[in-house]
């Protein structure tokens, strides 16, 4: 429950905050308006653009952005006609610089995230492996800002993908232990590629959110060898049960893999997808994209 109220608080209630006082704030001078403004302005960017928003709605983010551009234009009325600056107290002057302050850690924070979506190694063209459904990218990018993963040689390139329910969360309610809540548990997962399969594994029991198990951290997985790469791509956290090939088969792009479940070491249902190689990371592209958090994959036209 803790995780939640703190997603909560950090999505929700801080911006939210943050974008009222400004609204209400009595201000002397457009400079000290300018630096609130800046400051509130980085923190709703790196509110929307580099955290997660499955947990809470993934559409609420852009009802952030309208109030904030409703404050700013409320606030700008209010100081439109005062001086641009002039001598300010100790306690003005500080509160300034604070704000100057969150204004270089908020902006730092967002601009490195841009890294995320470049990448200069060579990446494997891969079929996304759902077919139905819109589908949320939780951690992808190549950077940590967005990508957990990251700071991992063999996984920098992960992804972790749930699906989105009709009002924009993964889940009914914010974090349920009943895994049919998650849109994405049960989902068929399908073969991205034409290839082999090198390693197989089932019998693993799904776990009941959030308990994890690190002895097993893939639980149940596939693991193939593309025919246009040498890497081993890895989808793993399979549900109980429904690991539909073996090792040693041959597959094609879309042949029935098994399904999305919640064994090993994951704390609620989702696919996790990487590729390595010698122990390093290879990138991956569905569709020629190369996906970063916070992005939308719609499969099947939905």
């Amino acid at each position: 429950m803790l995780p939640s109220l703190f997603m909560l608080f950090i999505l929700i209630v801080l911006p939210i905050v943050t974008i009222w006082m400004l609204a209400r704030a009595t201000y002397k001078t457009k400079l000290e308006w300018l630096l609130d403004a800046v400051k509130t302005v980085a923190l709703v960017a790196w509110l929307v653009h580099t955290q997660p928003w499955d947990w809470i709605g993934y559409y609420i983010r852009y009802l952030l952005v309208i109030l904030l551009v409703v404050a700013l234009f409320l606030s700008w009325k209010k100081v439109n006609a005062l001086p641009f600056r002039e001598k300010y107290t100790t306690k003005r002057t500080n509160t300034m610089g604070l704000n100057i302050v969150l204004i270089v850690f908020f902006g730092a924070i967002t601009v490195s995230s841009i890294f995320s979506y470049s990448v200069k190694d060579k990446a494997i063209e891969l079929a996304f492996p759902m077919h139905e459904g819109t589908y949320y990218v939780g951690h992808g990018g190549n950077h940590t800002s967005m990508n957990y993963h990251h700071a991992y040689d063999d996984q920098k390139y992960a992804l972790d993908i749930v699906k989105l329910n009709k009002i924009g969360t993964r889940a009914n309610g914010l974090q349920p232990k009943d895994l049919t809540k998650y849109a994405i548990f049960g989902d068929e997962l399908l073969s991205p590629c034409n290839g082999k399969v090198i390693e197989a594994r089932d019998g693993l029991q799904d776990m009941t959110p959030p308990e994890m198990d690190p002895e097993h951290p893939e639980g149940n997985y596939v693991a193939l060898q593309c025919e246009q790469h040498e890497a081993t791509i890895y989808l793993v956290h399979m549900k109980e049960g429904s690991v539909a090939v073996a090792k040693g088969d041959t597959v094609t792009t879309g042949q029935l893999l098994g399904k999305v479940g919640n064994s090993g070491n994951t704390s609620e249902p989702h696919l996790h997808i990487h590729a390595e190689l010698d122990g390093k990371g290879v990138p991956l592209t569905f569709d020629g994209r190369f996906l970063v958090r916070n992005q939308l994959v719609k499969a099947g036209g939905k």
